[in-house]
């Protein structure tokens, strides 16, 4: 189960980071300003981030399966929706599709790798996260041979068959029942615990500055260095593959090391890392091997949050609400990533992408102060 739940999110997230390395070309079949594909993929991020709650929630009443099924089923027609749009509206349509689906996926799939794996939810957490930089990796590489070759359309014909094949092996492999009920949302309750003591309210406002950064990064970067730093989409999908090449290493160990020492001490210093590779990036965007420095910095620094943030909220939770409490906090988080990419296309337009990088780097810097308030509080 480790092994499908992981390749299904990296096949999903293959299929959402397409967007980045394509959206040169997708604002110009649209006719799509910056600001105009920000929103866009704001609206993206914020159906995910709407659909984290209930679908955390009904996976406690239910079964953690029958959240994912469907979510499977809503991936795959938001997929094809995005590969066949030939106007804006359709393209949209997909892509807040994809963005449900999404949200049906993520909280109810790693509640039950924390089921699963009670002693080691840092490890397990990582490796599933990691399957995000396994799909950064097959898009940037995916992207580079289509727009040298075919239409961006294209693209997503191999996410569509790859994403087909997990949902059969899904079927085949899932142990648990399907089950279909009337089940109450209670937010209020869920809201209470969440938000607990003084703890976690930091906690969750340190990750909030911190998925607000990831989402203007991951959407934007490579548009930043083609219109910032002047280098060309080919280079520029190259240099977005080593962000996740870097991810797919860190991820899994920034969650044995979570394990092994303080959760927020490990989180800290990637978030520090994280600030410096931004800085790295905007002062040396002349060079490309000063970029390349400052992107593997940043993405050592951010990705060694993702195993963290997952389990410190899991531990937090009573055991019969893990799905929903996660699916709360989640929102959370990534309602804050969802202004991301709509904030730094709005300032990119207005006063460069320059701007827009110097205050997501402010934004981990942030997010590390909080932490580092309650580190020394403990």
């Amino acid at each position: 189960m480790l092994l499908v739940l992981s390749l299904g999110w990296a096949t999903l997230q293959g299929g959402r980071f397409l967007l980045s390395p394509l959206l040169p070309r997708i604002t110009e079949t649209f006719s799509l300003s910056s600001g105009g594909a920000g929103l866009a993929l704001t609206a993206f991020g914020l159906a995910y981030a709407v659909s984290q709650y209930p679908s955390g929630t009904y996976s406690d009443a239910l079964s953690r399966a029958t959240l994912i099924l469907p979510a499977f089923a809503v991936l795959l027609t938001g997929f094809v929706l995005v590969g066949v749009a030939g106007g804006v509206a359709v393209f949209v349509l997909g892509i807040l599709l994809l963005g449900v689906g999404k949200g049906l996926y993520a909280s109810p799939s790693r509640a039950l790798l924390g089921d699963l794996y009670t002693g080691s939810r840092g490890r397990a957490l990582g490796i599933y996260a990691a399957g995000t930089d396994a799909g950064g990796l097959l898009a940037a590489g995916l992207a580079a041979v289509v727009l040298a070759t075919t239409v961006w359309q294209a693209a997503f014909v191999p996410v569509v068959v790859l994403l087909a094949l997990v949902t059969v092996l899904f079927v085949l492999w899932n142990e648990e029942q399907y089950r279909v009920e009337h089940t109450p949302l209670e937010p209020g309750d869920t809201l209470r615990r969440v938000l607990a003591t003084r703890a976690q309210r930091e906690r969750l406002v340190a990750f909030a500055f911190f998925y607000f950064a990831v989402g203007g990064l991951t959407n934007f970067y490579p548009l930043f260095l083609v219109e910032s730093a002047g280098f060309s989409e080919t280079i520029a999908s190259v240099a977005f593959a080593l962000i996740f090449a870097v991810g797919l290493f860190v991820k899994p160990a920034a969650g044995e090391l979570s394990d092994r020492f303080p959760r927020l001490l490990v989180s800290i210093a990637g978030l520090l890392a994280g600030a410096l590779g931004f800085a790295v990036m905007i002062l040396g965007s002349a060079s490309l091997a000063v970029v390349a420095v400052g992107t593997v910095l940043a993405a050592v620094g951010y990705k060694t949050q993702f195993p963290i943030a997952d389990a410190v909220v899991m531990e937090a939770a009573p055991d019969e609400n893990v799905g929903g409490d996660l699916g709360a906090a989640r929102g959370v988080f990534l309602g804050t990533n969802a202004l991301g990419p709509g904030f730094v296309g709005v300032v990119a337009d207005v006063a460069g992408f320059d701007v827009a990088f110097w205050a997501l780097a402010a934004s981990l810097l942030v997010a590390a102060l909080v932490l580092a308030r309650q580190y020394r509080r403990q």
